[in-house]
């Protein structure tokens, strides 16, 4: 999460804002809490499309039709002003990563874990289709994992079925590639809950084995093996792989409705499983450090002028949107002192029953602020937001950056190296990157306590300090490539592995030029990231080899 900047609101309508969740052609999404201490998330539109009335009216409607979804398995519209100068709507925060990033950081989740997946997500889409309206971008980034079971979530492209009006474009499909149901592809009659059915399915293949059940190398294949090709259901067997398979039929009228699928996945029911007990522990622990870091965050200070009301058209941070852009003032400010590095929550950290998304601010003493660039380690998205409108093929927001880092994370105090890998003293040639080091790493990361998405490290084999040994590539919360950072060794031994990181060719406008004193430390196992960025948030995470 970022700091606000000047000019950026305080308060939207009743909300206190935390700070800024991310930004992307849409808008942009911002942590806050209620009056009465609930935890949300607010997204203001760009000003651009609210000049247009079109999309007020879709903006309007998306609204109101995400206000009548509700029940245990997704997050509530809570508020919104459509009719604002800019308008805006605040959904409950839900804090849990999504499937996507899940399934990267730990690897296919246990049958059990799926089943109840499957049932929550079957009885969400009962409820929407009872309201005849149709979900239409079920896919891993829209599905979030909690504590209290799974969470649909991204309404904004839903739409009532018996609506003669309507809010797309004519020959455009809504969706996203690979888990659109045939159907949407072709644009052959009309899209109904069906289409959720199989989306649903590709989304259990993909939890079940890791991988899509349509894989391909870009959009076009896809949506070929989508409409002409079965569907590739790896390692899955038994019951799961036939309910899954039926959800895949080519044939809309051949999948299950989503009340027998639920009692097939789940004969007591969701509740009753997630109530049992429904993620592996290495997601408990990730959930859970989570939401415990939700309720050390403190309200921006009023201190801005612009504190509070409609955001207006003419605020320079609402007109622009893309990454944080550090503003150049005509007098050099002096330096922000770092914001002080929190501890991550410790083990025996103990708090009683289920965490509970409604959490309430504790009194804490003000901390710091301060700009903060974004770097390949923290060009960040969530899926946290119920109602992120979108138009055409459905793109979503860019949300969420976050990640730990505490003060026994050795980045605190990057050891001095050489910019060109030199030896510093001893007259000793430049050093051999140990041979362990070599290979592809990759898992979760966050920073500032916050879920960062997906960091994969490569190192080549043989490289010597002074000399670029590999490269790092993030992947956001959604699942899409962000930035590429170029790696030069600058100090190396058995253990640690010191780099300095430049900007790759393939890095998207939103990564910062280079990050110095990067850290990759073996572990048994694993490979610890650690960044020593403390304005990014001290990004950190553990790799381990091939992503397994």
């Amino acid at each position: 999460m970022q700091p606000l900047e000047a000019g950026e609101p305080r308060t939207i309508g009743a909300y206190r804002l935390l700070g800024r969740l991310g930004a992307g052609g849409m808008g942009r999404v911002y942590l806050a809490r209620s009056e009465g201490g609930r935890t949300v998330a607010v997204k203001v539109v760009h000003p651009h499309f609210a000049l247009d009335e079109q999309f007020r009216a879709r903006f309007r409607r998306e609204v109101e039709a995400a206000r009548r979804v509700g029940g245990a398995w997704t997050a509530p519209v809570l508020d919104a002003d459509p009719d604002a100068p800019v308008p805006w709507v605040a959904t409950g925060f839900v804090a849990g990563p999504a499937l996507g990033a899940a399934v990267a950081g730990h690897g296919p989740l246990p049958q059990h874990t799926v089943r109840t997946l499957g049932a929550g997500l079957a009885e969400a889409l009962a409820a929407v289709h009872a309201l005849g309206l149709v979900h239409r971008d079920v896919k891993p980034s829209n599905v979030l994992l909690t504590l209290d079971g799974p969470r649909l979530i991204d309404f904004g492209i839903a739409r009532a079925t018996d609506s003669t009006a309507s809010l797309t474009t004519t020959g455009v499909s809504v969706g996203s590639p690979g888990y659109m149901a045939p159907e949407q592809i072709v644009g052959s009659g009309e899209v109904t809950g069906a289409a959720d059915v199989f989306s649903l399915g590709a989304v259990l293949a993909y939890a079940a084995t890791g991988t899509a059940p349509f894989p391909g190398d870009s959009s076009a294949a896809l949506l070929y093996k989508v409409v002409h090709e079965e569907p590739e259901l790896g390692a899955l067997t038994g019951e799961l792989r036939e309910l899954v398979g039926g959800c895949l039929a080519k044939d809309p009228s051949a999948r299950p409705a989503p009340a027998v699928l639920a009692r097939r996945l789940a004969p007591a029911g969701a509740g009753a499983s997630v109530a049992a007990g429904w993620l592996p522990g290495p997601l408990v622990e990730q959930v859970s450090r989570t939401a415990v870091r939700l309720l050390d965050l403190e309200p921006a200070s009023g201190e801005d002028p612009l504190a509070s009301g409609p955001v207006p058209f003419t605020s320079q941070a609402l007109g622009v949107f893309g990454p944080p852009i550090d503003p150049v003032p005509a007098t050099p400010p002096p330096m922000p002192t770092p914001p002080p590095r929190q501890a991550a929550a410790p083990a025996d950290r103990k708090r009683g029953g289920r965490l509970s998304l409604s959490v309430t601010t504790r009194d804490e003493s003000e901390r710091p602020g301060g700009s903060r660039k974004v770097s390949c380690t923290v060009a960040l998205a969530v899926a946290g937001v119920l109602a992120a409108v979108t138009v055409g093929a459905g793109v979503l927001l860019d949300l969420f950056p976050g990640g730990g880092g505490g003060p026994d994370d050795t980045a605190a105090q990057p050891p001095a190296s050489s910019e060109t890998g030199a030896p510093t003293d001893g007259g000793t040639g430049p050093a051999e990157v140990p041979k362990t080091f070599a290979g592809t790493w990759e898992g979760s990361i966050t920073a500032a306590g916050l879920p960062a998405g997906t960091m994969k490290v490569t190192i080549e084999p043989g490289g010597r300090t002074g000399e670029q040994v590999g490269k790092a590539e993030q992947t956001d919360i959604l699942g899409n490539f962000i930035c590429e950072d170029l790696l030069t060794a600058t100090s190396a031994d058995a253990r640690t592995l010191v780099v300095d990181a430049r900007r790759g060719p393939r890095s998207k406008g939103m990564c910062s030029e280079s990050t110095k004193g990067l850290r990759l430390e073996l572990s048994g196992g694993t490979l610890r990231y650690v960044s020593a960025d403390a304005r990014a948030g001290n990004p950190v995470g553990d790799l381990t080899r091939g992503g397994r």
